[in-house]
Formats: structure tokens, C-alpha cells, sequence
């Protein structure tokens, strides 16, 4: 019996110092490799960043879409108890830059629109369609000679509008000629004090062209399974700071499976024309002048699914 159970303890105690032994050396085999994927990683970012050195087109986009669908049928406790209502939004972030030893052109693209709609089935009148809400396109291009590693003399063109509604009205080109700074790689800093804002508009309004300084800043990046743009556009008028006006862009997204994740826009803008005409034209308040409109700060977000490009 004692014989047996000497036997017994010793194989147990040999498995486990066996266990143990492999575990210890699982895990010393895994540290190892983890080492080399550190060192491979770090060789792979550093051919990564000869490349992005490398004269040549640079080409990249990414992307928020944002929905949801509903329909309620005798829900009382709503004071519409039988209606269907939706909200479908997606913003585009593009870019193709042209990167040279002499000079560069950039180019890029913004899009953010919205559409939702509220159907109250108990009223024969009410509007049951889709209608546009966040309105919101910019393209820019953006050419330079290099004087030095870091500031070029430059010439832009940016045009900004609506899409769905009130196309062109207003519609926003600037036009100028200045200087480029790009201290770090992706931040690019447009200061042209020599810019002309055209502003287009339809019938009878309060917006006018005008000269003066633009001045824009672009910073885009991935940084692993996270994109980002951020972009503010000014323009500083000459003729009356009442024809000023400044725009800031935002997008993130987070890449959850493979190219799909969540995102997330956001946006401000200031312009006193605009605050005016809406004043003016549709809440009806022919009196209203520059000096008495009430510019409130213009903002919109997205948030919903994300798709990288």
C-alpha cells in the first residue's frame, strides 16, 4: 500500500514539475518572439518612412456613414402614436498630394451630408420624404515651390458650398497667392495675405466679394487603427471684418474589422453674412443690419459607422 502510494505521488509530482517546466518555457519562447516582431515592427516603420519620403503621389481616403430606422404603430404614450422616421448621414475625407523634390500639389476633398425625415401617418399633409439637413462640400487645391525644407511660395484655390440645397448660394472661391509652411510631416500651414474671396449668390442678398488674407491649416494622419483630419479655413477680409469668416473641420474614425470601425465629425463655423442673410431673407427681418444680427457660432457632428478606404 505504501508502495503504491509512493508510486502515485511521484508520477503526479512528475507531471507537474513537467507543467511546470513546459509553461516556463511557452512562455520564455513567447517572450522571445515577441522581441523579434518588436524588432521586425521597427524595421518595417523605418523602410515605411523611406518610403513616405520618397517623391510621388500620395492617395488616401476614409469615411463616416450613420443611419437609423424606425416605425411606431399605436405607441400612445408618444404624441405621434403611428409614424415612421429615419436619419441616413456619411461624410468623405480624400486626399491625392503630389510630392516632389522642388515642389508639391495638394488636393483634397470634404463632403458631410444628412437627410432625415419624421412621417406622422395620422396626417394626410405631413411630409414623409428624406430632407437634407447637413450640407456641407469642400475642395481645395493647393500648389507650392519649395524655398526651403519647410516654406514654399504657394498658390491656392478652395472653393466652398452646398450641395442638396442652395447650391452656390453662396458658394464660396478663394483664390491667392502667399506662402506654405510644413514644420512636421502632415501639418500644413497656408498663410496667403494677396486672396481674393468671391462670394455667389442669387437675387437680392447681403453677401459681397471681397480681398484679404486666407489663411488655412490642414493636419492628417494615421496613427495605427486610427484616422484623423482636423482643417480650419479663415479668410480675414480688408474691406470690413462683417465679410470675414472661418470654417473647422473634424473627422476621426477607429478601425474596429478589418476596414470598417466607428467615426466621428464635427464641425464650427463663423459668418456674419450668412447670419444675416438667413435673418433676413427667411425669418423675415428686413430691418436687420450687420450691426444688429446675432452671429451664434454654427456647428453640426456625425457619429455612426465608419469605412477606411
Amino acid at each position: 500500500m505504501n508502495k503504491k502510494l509512493l508510486l502515485t505521488t511521484a508520477i503526479l509530482f512528475s507531471i507537474s514539475f513537467s507543467f511546470s517546466q513546459t509553461l516556463d518555457e511557452l512562455k520564455a519562447d513567447k517572450k522571445v518572439k515577441e522581441d523579434s516582431i518588436a524588432a521586425i515592427k521597427t524595421r518595417v516603420d523605418a523602410i515605411q518612412s523611406q518610403i513616405d519620403a520618397m517623391p510621388g503621389w500620395r492617395v488616401g481616403a476614409f469615411g463616416t456613414i450613420g443611419g437609423s430606422l424606425s416605425n411606431f404603430s399605436n405607441w400612445y404614450s408618444q404624441g405621434k402614436p403611428n409614424n415612421s422616421s429615419g436619419n441616413i448621414g456619411f461624410t468623405f475625407n480624400g486626399h491625392a498630394n503630389l510630392i516632389q523634390e522642388k515642389f508639391f500639389w495638394r488636393n483634397a476633398l470634404t463632403t458631410n451630408l444628412n437627410w432625415v425625415k419624421l412621417d406622422n401617418k395620422d396626417d394626410p399633409n405631413d411630409d414623409s420624404s428624406f430632407n437634407p439637413t447637413t450640407d456641407v462640400f469642400n475642395i481645395s487645391s493647393l500648389y507650392g515651390r519649395n524655398i526651403t525644407k519647410t516654406l514654399a511660395a504657394s498658390g491656392l484655390m478652395e472653393y466652398r458650398t452646398t450641395l442638396l440645397n442652395n447650391f452656390n448660394d453662396p458658394g464660396y472661391l478663394d483664390l491667392g497667392i502667399g506662402a506654405t509652411w510644413t514644420p512636421i510631416k502632415d501639418l500644413v500651414v497656408v498663410i496667403h495675405p494677396f486672396d481674393y474671396n468671391f462670394v455667389f449668390s442669387k437675387g437680392d442678398t447681403v453677401f459681397e466679394s471681397s480681398f484679404g488674407t486666407k489663411i488655412l491649416a490642414d493636419y492628417s494622419r494615421q496613427i495605427g487603427a486610427i484616422n484623423f483630419k482636423t482643417n480650419l479655413s479663415m479668410f480675414q477680409s480688408y474691406k470690413s471684418s462683417d465679410y470675414s469668416n472661418w470654417t473647422w473641420n473634424n473627422s476621426f474614425g477607429y478601425t474596429l474589422w478589418k476596414m470598417i470601425g466607428v467615426g466621428f465629425d464635427f464641425g464650427l463655423r463663423s459668418n456674419k453674412q450668412e447670419a444675416l442673410n438667413y435673418s433676413i431673407n427667411t425669418l423675415g427681418n428686413t430691418a436687420e443690419t450687420f450691426d444688429t444680427v446675432d452671429n451664434k457660432l454654427q456647428t453640426y457632428y456625425t457619429i455612426g459607422l465608419s469605412y477606411k478606404f
